[in-house]
């Protein structure tokens, strides 16, 4: 790992919480991710099972958790599993964690390597009455692969199958979706390495630089400040290579007159980022390209006047989209003939702003959490409103992330430029110097 050595506070709190959701009487267990190959010898860079890494901060492969809160035996109520170092792997693969190095970012005393778990993890079983398992159950989930935790969960109900089951995820999808103070401060890291990479390249874009060379330059930024690097595959779209949502090539250039949107953010201590602007690729916006920017900046703020505790995102989408389209009416882009006639099931701004405006942030860049209930304190969401113009070959999003409270948000991207007059300001600082 890049990152510095988190709280293990972070872990003995989450796991406490945990603790506290589960029935009388019950293990749960967690796995780690695979290690999944590419081709011939080669295997994709690790990444940890959030579930995993939510409850030990454990960055490692072939690691598990077990918890049993009613052990009769106390030392083993918290149980980290590692594999055990071998020196032969560790030559070509690199050290692994030792007991006490497992120990120091979990927080948890016991640790025992896998290659002896089955015997010691069968007497446990045999005292419990539930177990809980872990599975995937992310609602944005695409991928129907079969992974480690339903291979075991599988393994576990042909080998116990008197015993009652339990979804861990039940628990961790409403658990994950609150942060703690301690999560937030690490969110900020990130944010704070974000927001390097920024400023940097607002320097950086001028006319016939290529959008693979800002992602370069910001990489760079998020490796050379200890990030993991990119917390998703980072959008540099200039032109009308904006209005597509989830652009990746990343491989035309941007030229003169054309905005330019960029998408990235850092992942540090495995918690995500997530910042989206858009900026003039000659420094300067054009009157139209104000306008409407202006009125996508609106959006933001109006979404950040209303994502608060007792709404929800279902409410709250509904809301955005009224003052969507009076925004939408003022700029130009709809009528008021085009709104008495909508389908109100797809509603006449959508053809404008096509997507989500916010979700949930945190270990996975969209984390768990609800849009059917209201939105609580301590969840972490982004604010993200876009206008995207077919006939003028347009694309603009603003998005920052914001801390839940008690009385409503705390933007914590706060210092990131965002106005026009902040932006342009930047872009030309030296030439007026």
């Amino acid at each position: 790992m890049k990152y510095l050595p988190l709280n293990s506070r972070i872990f003995i709190k989450n796991r406490e919480r945990f603790i506290k959701e589960m029935k009388p009487n019950s293990i749960a267990i967690f796995n780690s991710n695979d290690e999944v190959p590419t081709n011939g010898d080669a295997i994709h860079r690790f990444v940890q099972n959030s579930d995993l890494y939510w409850l030990t901060g454990i960055d490692q492969e072939d690691s598990m958790l077990v918890l049993f809160p009613d052990n009769p035996e106390a030392k083993y109520r918290e149980v980290l599993v590692l594999v055990r170092p071998n020196e032969l792997k560790e030559k070509w693969d690199g050290r692994r964690l030792r007991s006490n190095e497992g120990t120091a970012i979990s927080g948890i005393n016991t640790v025992v390597w896998l290659d002896i778990l089955d015997a010691v993890l069968q007497p446990w079983i045999h005292l419990a009455d539930n177990i809980y398992l872990n599975t995937n159950e992310n609602d944005r989930k695409a991928s129907l692969i079969e992974t480690r935790d339903y291979r075991y969960a599988q393994q576990m109900m042909i080998r116990y199958p008197l015993h009652n089951y339990e979804r861990a995820v039940k628990i961790t999808k409403r658990l994950r979706s609150i942060k703690t103070s301690e999560e937030i401060e690490v969110v900020i890291e990130a944010i704070a390495i974000t927001e390097k990479a920024f400023r940097r390249v607002l320097k950086f874009v001028q006319p016939g630089v290529m959008e693979h060379e800002i992602e370069a330059e910001i990489v760079h930024e998020f490796l050379r400040k200890r990030a993991r690097g990119e917390a998703y595959g980072s959008i540099i779209a200039s032109g009308d290579r904006a209005r597509t949502l989830h652009y990746v090539s990343n491989n035309q250039e941007c030229k003169d007159g054309e905005l330019l949107l960029m998408d990235f953010g850092a992942s540090y201590g495995n918690y995500a980022a997530d910042l989206t602007r858009t900026i003039p690729v000659n420094g300067k916006f054009t009157e139209r390209q104000k306008e409407v920017y202006n009125a996508c900046l609106h959006l933001h703020n109006y979404c950040k006047s209303i994502l608060k505790p007792g709404i929800t995102i279902l409410e709250y989408t509904d809301k955005v989209g009224e003052e969507a389209t009076q925004q939408f009416i003022k700029i130009g882009l709809l009528n008021e003939e085009d709104v008495k006639n909508e389908d109100k099931d797809n509603r006449a701004y959508r053809k404008y702003l096509y997507h989500g405006i916010s979700h949930h942030l945190g270990i996975d860049v969209h984390d768990y959490g609800t849009r059917v209930f209201p939105i609580e304190a301590g969840m972490l969401f982004t604010i993200e409103p876009g206008i995207y113009i077919e006939e003028e070959q347009m694309g603009i999003r603003i998005e920052n992330n914001f801390w839940i409270t008690e009385n409503g948000n705390i933007d914590l991207m706060e210092t990131m430029p965002v106005t026009v007059e902040e932006i342009e300001y930047i872009m030309n600082e030296s030439d007026e110097a």
